[in-house]
């Protein structure tokens, strides 16, 4: 055995220890050995995988150096070239190009082959770098090296990738002046070029240009169809197939593959599922049967087209064959499971493989996982990724990610930090999108100083401060007044990158760098848009139309958001003309309408009660397909209203019924209070009734009619309200029952009153005991000592209970002829020491207090039974 395969033997029995080997090598290289250069030819590639293996970027370089420097020339050439290969072959294009571009410059004269260039061409493309490709090539060129066909194929395929087709195809066809023919292949990278980029027809001229000398593969055919079939041509895809027949070439399960997956993308599921039922009749049309891949995209399409019946009864029958069920089957109808919240046949689902034998993989415990943090069920979530560690299976930055958002989406962020140490102590790296989430929810939830802090650990620890990191911090300063701040940090982006987080504040001096990479984060749309709704908001209309020159100025080009903000703040301060001077440069810019644009103009004009134009945008909005909302109606009866036009307004509310357009709380609210006002009491009834049915019996619809009614005069009805409120045991902190009290005791129907107080007691109430004073001053200048004193003793009792439940303050500008009262706080105390010249209330609890008429609250309770009858009686 000679010297050099004793050696090589030597490398790789090191191979664990690349130190070691890179010693030896170093030790032989040194030595005075007559076959040293054989030696070195032969162990260099070893040495190369080994160092590269073991990331050891130095000592490569080192090598690079001694190879170079080394004689004879020729061998070291020789070595080099074998060097560069190695690096090249390994996916290190970088390196291999820079050592490469030392060869050529230490020996100019000895020209590469076209295998090296070639090799090297590849590995560059492999990685999408241009630059080394375009460099090669001329290199190439200069060197008079003469390319093959494969070299202008990887060019070709360079140029397609980015995107530079008319270069492309000019190289194409230069391929016959270097004497190079172009083949099926040549063909195929351009005609994949051209459909990637959306450009079949392109694609479909060269085919028909280059038919006479090339014939096309199927793999050309199929690019194509499938090319057609995402833009919705199905015709120009059927002729295609039968052109494959007529050139003898029959489509395979590939080419239907194809069509399949274009047709279920694009929406057309039930012509893919025409399709696919035609495959299983090969016998008689003569097409290719259907393998696991096309079961899988028509699972797949029948799941995104929410047709899941369709999708159960397939994967049913894939069960069947075993053939033609694999996990990733499983994982699609997992995840449909999921998304259509049938969370329970998800886990028997899960449970199912388990038991199959089939084991889940990471990928369909972050499906799981995913579909219970979204409905909440995050104790679920942590016992699925249990069972996921306990399979053997790690989380990963997906599954670590979902549980954090999770968290962050009930405002848990304190367990959502949690997940975040937990995950950076498995050595699971977080990612900009896990922080980020985390980041959000810290603002959101105002606690500014941990959002600085966990900005200053992504800084530190290198996850990357994108646009997105920047605009949730400018979101979180504008929503927490600090406008002004967010303006300067925009500024800043410009020119600093992220570093200009910097201007945050004293913490945030230096916090990042202002690097190259810093400066790539500049604002987007996102940002100017978030800016300018703030702006907007606070009614600094002037700047945000700055901020939209400047956002202009930049070369970002503003969509049907921003121009909504600017049209909805116009419309709410009534400059209508402002608004539609706004809508023209929309329209003109391409930007349609959307929903929020016509919700927005017809809450303008309705404030300009221009019912006419109004009915005008409705009639538009039909003829352009946009469905109204909610809202639509609600500016809509309320400009009805606002002018009288009450019946329509009603009109309004059916058609939203027959729609299937549910009112909400406002809905009815504007037509209550418009009946109310117009003293329509019966008519109020009835949209009452349709309330309670649509929104259920809710406090808020109960107290709005109390106080109307009451507003209005109507106070029996007003009581019969209060009453059905009581017996629904709602809460009454926003009825005026103290406001009842008091008129029924100024129209002298103390008992009526008395009749309120102990109901409400009756059903476990507790309330301000300023409810009682009314009665007791009435009882008193009535001369009803002993009743008063039973009022005042309960009065005492219940203040002396401490914290007031449901407290009520009197509610001023919607109650007409009554005496102004500040509210706040329980003001019990304030009307017993009130000084209106009789206090006889303060008499009362004195002689209470003193033990004067004192009897026990149980005597009083045949009184309240009373009063409790008389007001059913007159109910």
């Amino acid at each position: 055995m000679d010297q050099a395969t004793t050696f090589a033997k030597a490398l790789l029995k090191n191979s664990n220890n690349p130190k070691l080997a890179w010693l030896l090598f170093k030790r032989t290289l040194s030595s005075p050995i007559p076959s040293s250069s054989d030696l070195r030819l032969r162990s260099v590639p070893i040495l190369a995988r080994i160092l590269i293996g073991a990331k050891m970027d130095p000592e490569i370089d080192c090598l690079h150096q001694l190879l170079l420097g080394s004689e004879p020339a020729e061998a070291a050439h020789a070595c080099v070239v074998s060097l560069v290969r190695v690096l090249a072959k390994l996916g290190l294009p970088d390196k291999a190009v820079s050592q490469f571009k030392a060869l050529r410059s230490r020996f100019p004269d000895k020209l590469p082959s076209v295998f090296l260039y070639n090799l090297l061409l590849e590995s560059s493309v492999r990685v999408r770098n241009v630059d080394f490709v375009l460099w090669l090539y001329r290199d190439m060129i200069v060197s008079g090296v003469e390319p093959e066909t494969y070299t202008f194929n990887l060019l070709i395929g360079a140029l397609c990738d980015s995107g530079h087709l008319e270069d492309a195809r000019e190289m194409f066809d230069k391929m016959h002046e270097k004497g190079c023919v172009p083949n099926e292949f040549s063909v195929g990278i351009l005609v994949r070029g051209y459909c990637r980029a959306g450009l079949g027809d392109q694609a479909l001229e060269l085919l028909d240009e280059k038919k006479s000398d090339i014939l096309p593969n199927r793999v050309v055919y199929n690019t194509l169809i499938s090319s057609f079939c995402k833009e919705g041509r199905t015709d120009e895809a059927e002729r295609l197939a039968e052109r494959m027949r007529a050139s003898n070439m029959f489509p395979d399960v590939v080419t239907f593959n194809s069509r399949i997956s274009a047709l279920c993308n694009s929406g057309q599921i039930l012509e893919a599922s025409r399709i696919f039922r035609d495959m299983h009749i090969d016998e008689y049309l003569g097409l290719p049967k259907p393998n696991i891949i096309t079961y899988n995209l028509m699972l797949e399409g029948f799941c995104k087209e929410g047709m899941l019946e369709e999708a159960k009864s397939l994967f049913e029958s894939m069960k069947e064959n075993c053939d033609f069920v694999k996990l990733e089957s499983y994982n699609i109808w997992l995840l449909a499971l999921i998304r259509n919240g049938k969370l329970l046949e998800a886990r028997l689902l899960l449970k199912e493989m388990v038991d199959g034998g089939m084991e889940p993989s990471i990928c369909t415990y972050n499906i799981m996982m995913d579909g219970l943090c979204k409905n909440g069920m995050l104790s679920d979530a942590r016992m699925v990724m249990g069972l996921m560690i306990s399979s053997g299976i790690s989380p990963d930055t997906v599954t670590y990610t979902t549980l954090l958002h999770g968290y962050c989406q009930r405002g848990k962020v304190f367990e959502a930090n949690k997940v975040l140490q937990e995950m950076m102590m498995n050595n699971c790296v977080p990612n900009t999108h896990t922080c980020n989430i985390l980041l959000h929810s810290l603002w959101k939830e105002g606690r500014t100083s941990e959002a600085e802090e966990l900005l200053q650990k992504m800084n530190e620890r290198g996850y990357g401060i994108d646009t997105v990191t920047c605009n949730i911090v400018i979101n979180g300063l504008c929503n927490n007044g600090k406008l002004d701040k967010a303006i300067e940090i925009v500024s800043g982006m410009w020119t600093h990158g992220r570093a200009a987080l910097g201007h945050l504040g004293n913490s945030f001096i230096g916090l990042v760098d202002d690097s190259n990479n810093g400066k790539r984060c500049r604002p987007d749309l996102i940002t100017y848009t978030t800016i300018i709704s703030a702006l907007c908001k606070a009614g600094k209309l002037d700047e945000a139309k700055k901020k939209f020159v400047e956002m202009i100025g930049k070369k970002l080009h503003p969509d049907s958001v921003i121009y909504d903000t600017f049209i909805h703040s116009f419309c709410k301060e009534g400059k209508i003309t402002s608004a539609f001077r706004v809508l023209k440069d929309m329209e003109k810019k391409g930007c349609n309408k959307s929903l929020q644009t016509y919700n927005s103009l017809i809450l303008g004009l309705g404030g300009k009660n221009q019912i006419f134009e109004i009915y005008g945008l409705l009639d538009e909005m039909k003829e352009r397909g946009v469905s109204p909302d909610v809202c639509t109606y609600n500016n809509m009866i309320s400009c009805l209203c606002e002018v009288g036009r009450i019946k329509d307004a009603t009109s309004l509310l059916d058609d939203m019924l027959q729609k299937g357009i549910s009112p909400n709380m406002r809905s009815f609210k504007i037509l209550i209070k418009a009946f109310c006002k117009a003293c329509e009491f019966e008519d109020v009834q009835e949209v009452f009734e349709i309330a309670l049915s649509v929104c259920g019996h809710k406090e808020a619809l109960y107290s709005l009619m109390f106080n109307e009614f009451f507003a209005g005069g109507e106070v029996l009805k007003a009581k019969e309200i209060f009453k059905a409120a009581l017996d629904r045991n709602l809460h009454v902190g926003t009825f005026l029952y103290k406001d009842l009290i008091d008129k029924l005791c100024k129209d002298e129907k103390l008992e009526e009153a008395s009749g309120i107080i102990y109901y409400m007691i009756d059903k476990g109430y507790r309330f301000d005991p300023a409810s009682f004073m009314p009665v007791i001053d009435g009882l008193g200048k009535k001369g009803n000592k002993h009743e008063a004193d039973l009022f005042a003793e309960r009065m005492m009792e219940m203040a002396s209970e401490g914290s007031v439940k449901d407290k009520v303050y009197r509610y001023d500008k919607d109650i007409k002829h009554r005496n102004s009262r500040k509210s706040g706080g329980s003001d019990w105390q304030t009307i017993v020491h009130r000084n209106d010249g009789s206090g006889i209330a303060l008499k009362t609890l004195i002689r209470v207090q003193k033990g004067w008429g004192r009897e026990s609250v149980s005597s009083s309770q045949p009184r309240h039974k009373e009063f409790l009858d008389y007001w059913e009686a007159n109910d």
